[in-house]
């Protein structure tokens, strides 16, 4: 019973990383950045909550604010988008930091999730590993429906994936 309740937590972890990489899949990434994307995004949605269970409570207020960072950095992607929407590109995520910022931002989240999960001491290694393969499960799947919708309605395409930033912005900025 416990087993489907962090698969449940994962779904819903999850949900942000594959909203992004829906968007982001409207970028046409290349196949090896889908699969290190999709692994580097179930690695932090290990090990996010992980660090976020050893900390605890004492930390709860960074958290928080931290919504408002994530937000803007949603925003300022979107914009960025819209602003190159007629260059021809092959995905923006061009480089090792981007990857590991995109991850870092999907997998916020978690780390509060930790938190929580940390205050119950129960088997958190298994509810970790059961978040990081959804995550990365999600992150592929979005990425390449994203990148399906870029081949079927061409550039058009992006226009939907900022309308997922934008949406995503407002969410965490409401929280």
């Amino acid at each position: 019973m416990q087993n489907l309740i962090y698969f449940f937590i994962a779904i819903g972890l999850s949900m942000d990383a594959f909203s992004l990489s829906l968007a982001y899949g409207t970028n046409k990434p290349q196949k090896n950045k889908i699969i290190i994307l999709s692994l580097l995004v179930g690695t932090f949605h290990y090990f996010m909550p992980y660090i976020g269970s050893m900390i605890g409570t004492h930390i709860n207020f960074v958290v928080t604010k931290s919504n408002y960072i994530i937000s803007l950095v949603f925003l300022i992607i979107s914009f960025e988008m819209y602003k190159s929407r007629n260059e021809e590109k092959t995905g923006t995520l061009t480089n090792i930091f981007s990857l590991i910022i995109f991850s870092f931002t999907v997998s916020i989240d978690s780390f509060s999730v930790g938190i929580a999960l940390g205050i119950q001491k129960i088997n958190l290694k298994l509810a970790f590993l059961i978040f990081s393969i959804v995550s990365s499960l999600f992150t592929y799947i979005g990425l390449n429906i994203g990148n399906y919708l870029s081949t079927k309605y061409g550039k058009n395409a992006i226009y939907f994936g900022i309308i997922i930033l934008i949406l995503l912005a407002i969410k965490y900025l409401l929280l």
